[in-house]
């Protein structure tokens, strides 16, 4: 999987060396955030298999041969409670371009702590579906409010030649708070009164508290502070994450690059969410899109049926104890992302994105081929479903999993990042709300459901076809470029011709402010031959 030379310009400045362990260790922290994001999605997939939970919000039934508790789930009620999460998560991911914007992004992250909080309060101590519910929504738009701000705080502050890794490290942190929920589930699913499910729930706190309080001590963006005019300050801030003087040239370069390309950016007016749709000769237009689609095809990809519904999608399999299986997927989605960190800045993005499609695609149909052809008995069927749903997930884990997220945090210039990355991010909590709706009724049997059980497979190969042809078409290679070097690949270049352009950028050390200063020079002396 050829990727093009690896950068040999450092940092998040121009030329910031890779002996500097300080901005890539602060913006790394960051990723914290992603324990929040994956253990709340991963815990409910547990908790509405519990006894005690189906006690207190379930429904009685007189069928106990199907039910032995006495109590079920119903598909429009499994499908409320899993799915509202996501529909709060939207507006949240929504919300986070005012926030990044006035509050900045550090600021932004320790306020969506407090509103997540708040949601995990309301669902610890509810006695009714309804509280429980509004909960959820809380801890939704606190999920989503961090889903924007974190991957764009990680872009604007880590060094060029890993911010990929850095920014992966946020899905790393996703896929280990889908462990711990996991783990945590199995632990207490026995527990026969509230404390089975509660303490689960409860659990929570303890990452948001982590996540606040170690952005307090974190830098602001300097990006940001750039665009509020503070420039000392964010001179100050990108010391900080270089570990050099402030007045150092390198920082001095970097930030002559972020003011050249704001400046680019504000001389066409005050942006809006219609500019993002705006063909330009920056491509915003493209850009937009391809954040949003991209976002959209992650979750087309189908990973979020094995850990919204895996534990009773393993068990309707007839696979006995689909809560240790669940967790071994768990393991392998975390363990599996780590060489997609270093793949990132190896092979590329593209490149990875095409043969992670490519992979998943072809186990997805393997699987709904598997499915339909044996019986619930045959054990070595089973074992197959298992191991190929495993690879599946390695294959997710290591590409579509973190780079969607690089991608996202990388492409769009300054003036418009906030409000294209929360465009982007509303859209995958757009679809994965209506994934996770949707599913009950095309898995369950039963009156008004499609009953379609391991065949719900065939679709996800089927999106995973999508995911290869929208990778070919529309995303570049962004490998080792600073984001305002990003503009020019996007000004000079289309996603097929990428890696040439990208290979010219880095083998010429180009910068925007080298360019616009010699294309301001050309018109300068243009006028002064004119006026001779």
């Amino acid at each position: 999987m050829p990727g093009g030379p690896a950068a040999t310009g450092p940092g998040i400045g121009a030329s910031a060396p890779k002996s500097k362990v300080a901005g890539i260790a602060m913006t790394a922290f960051a990723a914290f955030g992603g324990i929040l994001f994956g253990y709340d999605t991963g815990t409910i997939s547990g908790i509405i298999q519990m006894d005690d939970w189906l006690r207190t919000f379930g429904v009685a039934t007189t069928d106990t041969n199907t039910y032995p508790l006495g109590y079920y789930l119903p598909s429009s009620r499994e499908s409320l409670v899993v799915s509202i999460l996501s529909a709060g998560t939207f507006f949240g991911a929504l919300f986070g371009a005012p926030a990044a914007d006035i509050l900045g992004r550090r600021l932004g992250i320790m306020a969506s702590c407090l509103v997540f909080c708040l949601g995990v309060a309301l669902q610890t101590g509810a006695p009714n579906l309804a509280t429980f519910v509004v909960g959820r929504v809380f801890a939704g738009l606190g999920v989503g409010l961090v889903s924007t701000l974190i991957p764009m705080y990680q872009s604007e502050c880590s060094p060029k030649w890993i911010r990929g890794a850095v920014v992966s490290g946020y899905q790393w942190a996703i896929t280990i708070g889908l462990l711990l929920a996991a783990v945590i589930n199995n632990a207490t699913k026995d527990r026969q009164n509230h404390s089975a499910w509660q303490i689960s729930i409860s659990i929570q706190f303890i990452w948001a508290f982590i996540l606040c309080s170690g952005m307090a001590y974190l830098p602001e963006s300097p990006r940001w502070l750039i665009k509020q005019g503070k420039d000392k300050a964010a001179a100050k801030a990108l010391s900080r994450l270089t570990s050099l003087d402030p007045q150092d040239p390198e920082v001095e370069t970097e930030l002559n690059d972020i003011r050249v390309a704001l400046k680019e950016e504000q001389e066409l007016g005050e942006s809006s969410y219609l500019d993002c749709f705006r063909p330009s000769h920056n491509k915003i237009c493209l850009r937009t899109l391809s954040g949003i689609f991209i976002q959209a095809w992650q979750q087309l990809t189908g990973i979020n049926f094995i850990f919204y519904y895996g534990t009773t999608f393993f068990k309707n399999a007839g696979i006995q104890n689909p809560f240790l299986i669940t967790v071994a997927t768990n393991i392998v989605n975390v363990f599996m992302t780590l060489p997609g960190m270093w793949g990132v800045e190896r092979f590329g993005r593209r490149s990875l994105l095409l043969w992670g499609a490519a992979l998943m695609c072809i186990c997805e149909f393997l699987v709904a081929i598997i499915g339909v052809t044996i019986s619930v008995n045959n054990t070595a069927g089973q074992k197959a479903l298992i191991a190929l749903v495993c690879i599946y997930i390695a294959g997710f884990a290591s590409t579509w999993g973190p780079i969607a997220w690089v991608i996202t945090g990388e492409i769009f210039p300054l003036n418009i990042r906030a409000k294209a990355m929360s465009l982007s991010i509303a859209s995958n909590w757009l679809w994965n709300f209506g994934i996770g709706y949707a599913t009950p009724y095309l898995v369950n049997t039963g009156p008004g459901n499609a009953g379609l059980g391991v065949k719900v497979f065939f679709i996800w190969g089927a999106t995973c076809a999508g995911c290869f042809v929208f990778t070919y078409f529309c995303i570049p290679e962004t490998k080792g470029l600073s984001l305002e070097q990003v503009d020019l690949l996007y000004q000079n270049s289309t996603p097929l011709t990428s890696g040439r352009y990208r290979r010219e950028l880095i083998a010429q050390d180009l910068h925007i402010s080298d360019i616009k200063g010699a294309s301001e020079a050309r018109h300068d002396d243009k006028e002064s031959t004119e006026k001779v």
